[in-house]
């Protein structure tokens, strides 16, 4: 009798989740079809690794997806239009630099360190969701700063687009000073600071 194949030893949503992890950590051209294979777990055969996902790229589009749905919902905030511009902007700064300080995953935001995932125009393409990501956060910023304008809570004369960059860019550098290893309550500390900028530019009264 024939012998049939052996059945998958590895949960595919847990398998996904910890490709995530690593792709996170080290991005999609540093990390290698072997440490792949070893993060999955059971013994996965190259055979078997391409049956559950295709590729490597495939596996890297799926675990981003996973991320995207996930932890980069912390700067959805920006797009709701029922909360004031200022608390939007300040509640996506808290809650993106809590996630991407927090123990049980790696330092950082994936969407941010995504530039450097793929950074060699062989593989650039397959950053894109990331590179969406970090556009539509960019957006969101700038979106509050029209809010804030059209409300009348900022003045006329503010640059905002000169504004929403600062509260891009600070968010950006977060990852960095994770990875370094800043805790939580220093970006704490710097959020209120930040947030200053935005008073700065309040129509008086």
């Amino acid at each position: 009798m024939a012998q049939m194949g052996r059945p998958r030893t590895f949960d595919r949503q847990a398998a996904v989740e910890q490709a995530m992890f690593l792709f996170w950590q080290q991005g999609y051209e540093s990390t290698s079809l072997s440490q792949l294979k070893a993060s999955l777990g059971g013994g996965i055969s190259a055979p078997s690794f391409y049956a559950a996902f295709g590729s490597k790229e495939a596996l890297f589009r799926e675990a981003a997806q996973r991320y995207l749905e996930t932890f980069a919902r912390v700067t959805e905030c920006l797009w709701d239009e029922g909360m004031a511009p200022r608390a939007a902007i300040e509640l996506a700064l808290r809650q993106s630099a809590s996630m991407q300080s927090e123990p049980g995953h790696p330092p950082g935001c994936m969407v941010a360190l995504g530039c450097m995932s793929a950074p060699t125009t062989e593989h650039a393409a397959v950053a894109t969701p990331l590179t969406a990501s970090r556009t539509r956060t960019r957006a969101g910023f700038a979106r509050c700063v029209e809010r804030g304008m059209a409300s009348g809570e900022l003045s006329a004369q503010t640059d905002g687009g000169a504004l929403a960059f600062v509260f891009d860019s600070f968010l950006s550098g977060v990852s960095i000073q994770a990875r370094d290893g800043v805790g939580y309550a220093v970006f704490d500390a710097a959020i209120t600071q930040l947030m200053r900028v935005w008073d700065a530019n309040r129509v008086p009264g």
